[in-house]
């Protein structure tokens, strides 16, 4: 499996995930800068967590007109897997590669913890690696995870079957006890019409090998690489 990785200024989870592309995939991924208008033929882009541009303005808006993402948006409409990893998740609603917005936490406050999450979908190159309803721990960083949409797009998206992942507390329930950031029906992730797009606010890439304390992300990677090598 080829990948790429965005790197824009404020990025600072691109080696994260460049380190587990490359360990699941056994292939170095491609690093492409923000002002980048060309991409090699890969077949996973990411776009990494961190505070591209700052975070100002908004959280990922300014990313989102970058060069590069003209290219990222036309090898999505391709079909060519794309994730986006908390401010990835933020610049890929703001660039219109999925619907809603990232807004503050709730409670206003930084959130830096492992959250558990229940996997609501499989039938995607990104979670095939995972049981329908398996529960896993993920950590999250960010100060603007809250995901927000308006009714219709919620029920659309549920109704669609595009939540990829759900908040839950200690008892597995999606209730406002297991919901880390004030986030609409405790969705962590979605994925955009056809699946191949997925926006996620926890770090996959910070549970990836025994070092980390939890191994939950890792197969997210290996689905990946199973799916498209």
């Amino acid at each position: 499996m080829k990948s790429a990785v965005i790197v824009f200024p404020g990025s600072n989870c691109d080696r994260d995930i460049a380190v587990a592309l490359e360990r699941a995939s056994g292939r170095k991924p491609h690093i492409v800068f923000h002002k980048d208008t060309e991409l090699p033929e890969v077949d996973v882009i990411a776009v990494p967590g961190g505070f591209s541009y700052g975070d100002y303005l908004r959280c990922g808006a300014m990313a989102a007109h970058s060069p590069i993402m003209r290219t990222v948006k036309e090898r999505a409409a391709k079909g060519v897997r794309v994730i986006g990893i908390c401010n990835g998740f933020q610049i890929l609603t703001e660039a219109g590669l999925l619907p809603g917005a990232l807004i503050r936490n709730r409670t206003l406050k930084y959130i830096c913890k492992t959250v558990g999450l229940r996997v609501e979908r499989t039938d995607s190159d990104f979670t095939a690696g995972y049981a329908e309803g398996q529960t896993i721990g993920i950590p999250v960083g960010h100060g603007e995870g809250n995901y927000v949409a308006d009714e219709d797009t919620l029920d659309r998206l549920e109704g669609d079957g595009r939540v990829a992942f759900r908040y839950i507390g200690p008892a597995g329930a999606a209730d406002a006890e297991g919901n880390p950031n004030g986030a609409a029906r405790n969705i962590a992730g979605i994925f955009n019409e056809t699946r191949t797009v997925l926006g996620m606010m926890p770090h996959p890439e910070r549970a990836f090998e025994p070092l980390h304390g939890n191994t939950d992300g890792r197969a997210m990677f290996d689905s990946l690489v199973e799916s498209l090598s």
